[in-house]
């Protein structure tokens, strides 16, 4: 079994960074998939990025590209997801999860965010990430 554990999170401005971690424990990390998702209330929760765990291939969503990245540690069971750039439509509760999957993608590569949000066994306590002035 494994649980993860987030940290990061917080106020930060337009433009401003911030890093969230999860720790896992009770397995080692590179046996998952690990995937960042957000939702901002009244709204579904969607996917931004994950990671493989056997090609170590890195996926974002669009209104993500080219400015948050995504990262695992193994040697210290934990992943980032460091977030440059951001916007007040970044605002949202993150949630970092775990699963025993391969990463469903259509015939262009693109993730099947909901397939794969699915498909996740393992689910961290969100952690509010406000970007406002």
């Amino acid at each position: 079994m494994c649980s993860c554990r987030r940290s990061g999170g917080g106020l930060v401005q337009p433009g401003g960074s911030l890093r969230l971690s999860c720790a896992a424990s009770g397995s080692p990390l590179d046996y998952y998939v690990i995937g960042w998702f957000r939702q901002v209330p009244g709204k579904e929760r969607e996917g931004v990025s994950c990671i493989s765990s056997s090609t170590g291939n890195t996926y974002y969503t669009d209104s993500v590209k080219g400015r948050f990245t995504i990262s695992r540690d193994n040697a210290q069971n934990t992943v980032y997801l460091q977030m440059n750039s951001l916007k007040p439509e970044d605002t949202a509760v993150y949630y970092c999860a775990l699963g025993r999957i391969l990463i469903p993608t259509d015939m262009s590569d693109n993730v099947k965010w909901p397939d794969l949000e699915y498909g996740m066994d393992y689910w961290g306590k969100g952690t509010l990430v406000t970007v406002s002035s």
